[in-house]
C-alpha cells in the first residue's frame, strides 16, 4: 500500500507558492508583462491573491522569482558556459556562432521569453534590468575570449553580435505576431530559418576573416 503524503501546513506551503509561481508563466504568454497583476495571477493559479503577498511579499517579488528559477540566459545558450570553460582564446568564432545560433532556436520557441524580450525593450523596471545584467555576464566571459584571440585586428566582434542578436529578436517577434515576411523571408518555414542560421555563420566567418 503506498504511503500517503502528509498534508500538512508546509506542505500546503510549498505547494501553493509553485502555483503562483508556475502562473506566472501562464499569464505572460497569454496576457504579456501588462496583465502581470495579482489577480491574473492568483486567478490562473487557482489560489487566493492574498497568498501572494503572504509568500512573497509583493508581485514584483513574486516575478522576480518566476524569471529567476527560469534563468532564460543560461538555458539558451545550450553548452556555451561549458565551452567557455575550455577554451583558451582560440577558435572563438564557434563559441559566438554555437551561442547565437542555439539563442535563436530557444528564443524562437519560447513564448515566455519572447514577453520578457517585449518587457525588456518596453518598460524600465528592476527586475528586467538584472535580468539584463545577467545576459551581460554571460556576453562579457565570451568576450574575454574573443578580445586574446583578435588582438591587434580591426574587428569589433561586439558590435557584430549586437546587430545578430538584434537581428534575431526583431525577426522572431515579426514572425510571431505577423502572416507577413521579412526581407521576403519566413522563418516559420524551415527553409527560412536555415536562410537566418546560414547568414549567422557566413557573417561570422567574414568578421573574423577581416
Amino acid at each position: 500500500m503506498a504511503k500517503k503524503r502528509y498534508q500538512g501546513e508546509i506542505n500546503d506551503k510549498e505547494r501553493s507558492k509553485k502555483k503562483l509561481i508556475n502562473a506566472v508563466g501562464k499569464v505572460l504568454k497569454t496576457k504579456g508583462y501588462i496583465g502581470l497583476s495579482a489577480t491574473n495571477i492568483a486567478k490562473a493559479a487557482g489560489l487566493s491573491r492574498r497568498l501572494i503577498t503572504i509568500y512573497f511579499d509583493s508581485v514584483d517579488d513574486l516575478v522576480e522569482t518566476y524569471v529567476r528559477q527560469k534563468d532564460y540566459w543560461i538555458s539558451a545558450s545550450g553548452n556555451t558556459v561549458d565551452m567557455i570553460a575550455a577554451n583558451k582564446g582560440k577558435d572563438t568564432k564557434y563559441i559566438l556562432d554555437y551561442m547565437i545560433q542555439n539563442q535563436l532556436d530557444y528564443f524562437f520557441n519560447n513564448p515566455e521569453m519572447q514577453k520578457l524580450i517585449l518587457w525588456e525593450i518596453s518598460k524600465k523596471t528592476k527586475i528586467m534590468y538584472e535580468v539584463c545584467e545577467d545576459r551581460e555576464h554571460l556576453g562579457s566571459e565570451v568576450f574575454k575570449l574573443t578580445d586574446v584571440e583578435l588582438q591587434g585586428k580591426n574587428i569589433d566582434i561586439r558590435a557584430v553580435t549586437a546587430l545578430l542578436v538584434a537581428g534575431i529578436y526583431y525577426m522572431v517577434l515579426h514572425a510571431k505576431s505577423t502572416d507577413t515576411t521579412f526581407c521576403e523571408i519566413d522563418i516559420n518555414q524551415p527553409e527560412g530559418m536555415e536562410r537566418i542560421k546560414n547568414a549567422i555563420s557566413l557573417i561570422l566567418e567574414n568578421a573574423y576573416n577581416n
